[in-house]
């Protein structure tokens, strides 16, 4: 299949109108930028910021424009409320630029000047400049697994977590929203996987590993190549992975989030129906500053958070048994304690989880019965029990008679 060209793209997108003039949306210069990669095109249209919730119509018209054009797989289109003269043109291959001040772009309807999400009533979560949710009716819980900074292991703890939820009976999925660093194909060995076409309208069907469905930017990019997008183009991307999925019937959808507090994390917590957070962290007091950070933005969101997890919390001797405490220990128990969240257990420092991370077998696949799969085990009860006293009890299967139905007439 011949890939798309740029020519092709616009020419596509001239037949998409902007209802308030009746302009094309590329006559009025609003197509910001277009990334091609193979039969994957990226788009990004800019709006007025006011007229953002207003225009899902036109973005999903371009996103089927640009769909429909000859060697197009997988086609995304984002709203950008900003516009500038860095923004306007392309930046190297085409990927959308960065602004000169390098300051963050906002979606389209965010308010300029908030100060970040504010907490509104329980129960009640702010949204995201008044766009539609994303409604998941087939998806019964999504955990978000998230760190208030990289390398504390949070990529290897979802991985397991959702391996572990899946040994005790549960449908999971897998979803790796770290659109700027996706790691999960590498560690579940899926590194030359792509998603198909499903037979729902429209939908991937996400390859699988392990018994779960999972869905990565990773499947669509080449694992060396930097993603290279503003915030509003990556969000997008990311609610494309989740609208556009064919997960089918799951009890959970365990999230992968990025490191930080920025625009993905809020997005998750705005317009997706989060059932709960965990918090990962090491023990030293830098990487548990950040936890509280994360922490505190889910708490901000009114998001749940179901607890903290200390992740390289001690090495074990393999030969002698001793045990050494690395980077200190029990840090993450007593913030736990401080911050009124459950404390969900500790998961030691050991080359073998590092290694099954590497090498596309985890730990939890390779030794089932092992010493740390019964650890990253124990932490997903907890989790399962949470959901529970959330959404209510998976229910249970209707079993079948021996007897056949007799008929009396």
């Amino acid at each position: 299949m011949t890939s798309p060209n740029r020519e092709q793209i616009i020419a596509a997108l001239n037949s998409v109108i902007d209802p308030v003039d009746g302009q094309s949306i590329t006559a009025k210069d609003m197509v910001q930028g277009i990334d091609i990669k193979d039969e994957t095109v990226n788009v990004m249209i800019a709006v007025d910021p006011k007229r953002g919730p207003s225009l899902e119509d036109l973005r999903q018209q371009a996103e089927k424009a640009v769909a429909a054009v000859n060697g197009v797989t997988t086609a995304r289109v984002a709203l950008t409320a900003e516009r500038s003269g860095a923004a306007s043109g392309d930046n190297g291959g085409g990927s959308p630029a960065s602004s000169a001040s390098g300051a963050p772009s906002r979606p389209a309807g965010a308010q300029a000047g908030s100060g970040g999400p504010q907490g509104g009533q329980p129960g009640q979560r702010p949204q995201g400049g008044g766009q539609k949710p994303i409604d998941l009716p087939d998806v019964r819980s999504i955990i978000t697994v998230a760190s208030g900074k990289g390398g504390v292991g949070k990529s290897t703890t979802s991985v397991n977590l959702a391996l572990s939820l899946a040994a005790k009976g549960l449908k999971v999925g897998l979803l790796d929203a770290d659109i700027y660093g996706p790691s999960l194909p590498r560690m579940l060995g899926l590194r030359d996987a792509k998603p198909s076409k499903s037979d729902i309208d429209g939908k991937m069907t996400p390859p699988s590993a392990f018994g779960i469905r999972i869905m990565s930017i990773g499947f669509m990019v080449d694992e060396e190549q930097p993603v290279i997008w503003r915030g509003p183009m990556a969000m997008g991307a990311l609610e494309q992975l989740l609208r556009d999925t064919d997960w089918g019937a799951l009890d959970v959808l365990v999230v992968d989030m990025p490191p930080g507090t920025g625009d993905i994390q809020l997005s998750m917590a705005q317009r997706v129906p989060v059932t709960g957070a965990v918090i990962v962290s090491t023990p030293q007091d830098i990487a548990l500053l950040d936890a509280r950070k994360g922490l505190n933005m889910f708490r901000k969101v009114n998001v749940p958070v179901f607890g903290l997890i200390e992740n390289m919390s001690y090495y074990k001797c393999p030969e002698c048994g001793h045990v050494d405490h690395v980077f200190d220990h029990g840090g993450a128990h007593k913030a736990a304690d401080e911050l009124s969240v459950p404390f969900l257990g500790e998961i030691p420092l050991d080359l073998k989880i590092r290694l099954g991370a590497d090498e596309g077998k985890p730990i939890v696949h390779t030794e089932p019965d092992g010493e740390y799969a019964k650890a990253y085990g124990a932490i997903a009860d907890k989790i399962a029990a949470a959901i529970d006293d959330q959404v209510g009890p998976v229910a249970a299967p209707k079993k079948k008679s021996l007897f056949p139905k007799i008929s009396f007439k």
